[in-house]
């Protein structure tokens, strides 16, 4: 028997979790839910939508669970605000955790969502609250703290310990042994070599235009 799942969030990631979770996953998607100033449609993928309000009414968390589908608006804070929300109405909350990922811990909390292609080494801690994109290397004896985002292909070495609430955009490099302070915005393929403080902003490296030459003009492609 499929066990119940109600989804916080009607946006793109809501979406996409709600793919994962009806094809890949022992869950039945009952309803979705959200606060009751921001529901514009009375359905979201043959689904009802309910206020988050008088959700535990209608789909008591006796009898069903129920995952945040929110990213990394606020810099996860909202995320966060909606996981002590739903987790206050008395809902466990649900991990994704993909077939197709290669997970050596068991030190995982709730509300985690860890997609395909992603490779977690022994002794990895991952805290309540995050969301691991697809195609990450996450690097032994490495500590996730609660609610980070780490966006897709990172490549993260052993013993880092990554604050609450950070950001790890694409293709960015952590070298081994350092401390990612809370509150951090690691940007689009930046390399970090050291430790950071708490709520700083490190940009990647942009690409720069060369001026004056038209790519029809390179004959070799």
């Amino acid at each position: 028997m499929s066990k119940k799942l109600v989804i916080f969030g009607v946006g793109e990631q809501a979406e996409v979790i709600q793919y994962y979770f009806d094809k890949h996953s022992d869950y039945e998607i009952a309803a979705f839910t959200v606060d009751g100033e921001h529901v514009s449609e009375d359905s979201f993928w043959g689904k009802p939508v309910i206020e988050a309000e008088e959700i535990s009414q209608q789909f008591s968390p006796d009898t069903h669970d129920a995952y945040v589908a929110i990213g990394y608006n606020k810099l996860n804070h909202l995320r966060a605000e909606k996981y002590h929300w739903m987790k206050g109405l008395g809902y466990s909350l649900a991990n994704y955790i993909s077939e197709k990922a290669t997970v050596l811990t068991d030190k995982i909390g709730d509300n985690v969502l860890i997609l395909e292609e992603n490779t977690i080494q022994p002794f990895v801690e991952v805290g309540n609250n995050v969301v691991l994109w697809s195609g990450n290397h996450i690097g032994h004896h490495t500590i996730i703290r609660d609610h980070v985002f780490v966006a897709s292909h990172i490549v993260c070495s052993g013993g880092v310990d990554i604050g609450e609430y950070s950001f790890l955009g694409v293709n960015a490099t952590l070298r081994d042994h350092i401390t990612i302070g809370p509150k951090n915005i690691i940007g689009a393929g930046a390399i970090l070599l050291k430790s950071t403080g708490e709520n700083e902003v490190y940009p990647g490296k942009h690409t720069d235009k060369i001026e004056g030459l038209e790519a029809t003009s390179l004959k070799r492609i």
